[in-house]
């Protein structure tokens, strides 16, 4: 598995080794060992997988608060998605930058992001599926988030705002500056 440290040194860029034959390809996306070997540890708890319709669908900003923080592992294995991570915790160097990536079926990158960041993402293509491993439980009573097109975050979203399909609960997310529980 090849790392890629990204500007926030916590977040990691992860691409599985592909074994491919006339018959198409096998890879391992997600192994323990290699990932201690990494320098990378994490526990999982939860696998989610999520499918969006059309391009322009942004999920997110989302984090959970501790003692029931989430580290993610995130993959998509259809269609491609612009996958953003926002440092929230207050103490870091890094606080309020964000990092982002491409992720797509046909690359088969992963983004790990740790406990202490606001995640989310948009898809690049109509009908994207997304899977992504959580080190802890959904807990709605932890649940919290920053709206997504905070201009204190300069996030380039790559869809313009008028084609952004949003849920009603991440429309109505706080801005970092107002964010009443972070790390």
């Amino acid at each position: 598995m090849q790392v890629e440290t990204l500007a926030i040194p916590d977040v990691k860029i992860l691409t599985p080794r592909r074994f491919t034959d006339p018959r198409g390809y096998f890879c391992e996306t997600f192994n323990d060992a290699t990932w201690r070997k990494a320098g990378l540890q994490a526990s999982f708890a939860q696998d989610n997988h999520v499918y969006s319709k059309m391009k322009g669908v942004v999920r997110g900003l989302h984090y959970q608060l501790p003692p029931v923080a989430q580290g993610k592992l995130v993959r998509v294995t259809k269609g491609s998605i612009l996958d953003v991570a926002v440092d929230i915790r207050r103490s870091s160097p890094t606080f309020g930058k964000h990092v982002s990536a491409v992720l797509s079926a046909a690359d088969g990158r992963q983004i790990w992001v740790p406990a202490g960041f606001a995640h989310g993402y948009v898809t690049l293509e109509d009908d994207t599926e997304v899977i992504y491993k959580v080190t802890e439980l959904y807990a709605p009573f932890s649940e919290r988030g920053i709206r997504w097109n905070d201009p204190a975050l300069g996030i380039d979203w790559h869809v313009p705002e008028s084609d952004v399909l949003l849920s009603d609960k991440d429309r109505a997310q706080p801005l970092l500056a107002d964010a009443p529980e972070l790390f």
